[in-house]
């Protein structure tokens, strides 16, 4: 799949490209590259989105995976249709937005994930639970914590459901930014990538 707006084949869609709406969260371009090499996706891969906010990743992925296939789940209507939109822009077809609150949504949903991607939730802990019930062996879980005690949550529940070849990174990524006449180095904020397998 060849967008007009991003025409190559390689991750890292410029963050300016993206519709926006306040106060709703975006991976950013240097996280989001890091994000998606903890997902082993195959062309044909099926990948769930729990909290999918901006759409970034849906879109990245929806043109990475050609054949693949994007369940977007997204809680609020507003923030749902602008997932759709950035899917629009992008000529993003294989991405279906679903409306609904996880866990008590993901049981009903086909087809059944290769690679499930937690980006937030009230109660992450029974999120990743629910998810990993439904994910398909061998499948990959990946999700991102922004704070301590969601890094803690996803680590015991990690270990819990027995989730094999863990790894859990902090991203540090600085962008050069002019300020006046000075160029400064700016942090983006950081985040902690947990990823594990499911083998059996």
């Amino acid at each position: 799949m060849v967008s007009e707006l991003w025409p190559y084949q390689t991750p890292g869609i410029p963050d300016r490209l993206f519709e926006r709406l306040p106060g709703i969260p975006m991976s950013k371009r240097e996280v989001r590259v890091l994000l998606i090499s903890h997902m082993y996706l195959r062309p044909d891969a099926v990948l769930w989105d729990i909290g999918a906010g901006t759409g970034t990743i849906p879109v990245e992925v929806g043109l990475l995976c050609p054949k693949g296939k994007i369940m977007a789940i997204e809680r609020d209507e507003e923030v749902a249709g602008l997932i759709r939109r950035n899917c629009d822009r992008f000529g993003v077809t294989n991405v279906q937005v679903v409306e609904g609150n996880a866990p008590d949504c993901l049981t009903d949903l086909k087809p059944l994930p290769d690679c499930v991607f937690i980006e937030g939730g009230r109660s992450v802990k029974a999120i990743a639970q629910t998810a990993w019930a439904c994910l398909k062996a061998p499948g990959r879980i990946v999700a991102t914590a922004t704070d301590l005690t969601s890094l803690y949550a996803l680590s015991e529940t990690l270990a819990e459901l027995q989730a094999r070849n863990v790894e859990v990174i902090q991203s540090a990524v600085n962008r050069l930014e002019s300020r006046g006449n000075n160029q400064v180095f700016a942090a983006v904020d950081p985040i902690f990538i947990l990823s594990g397998e499911k083998l059996t």
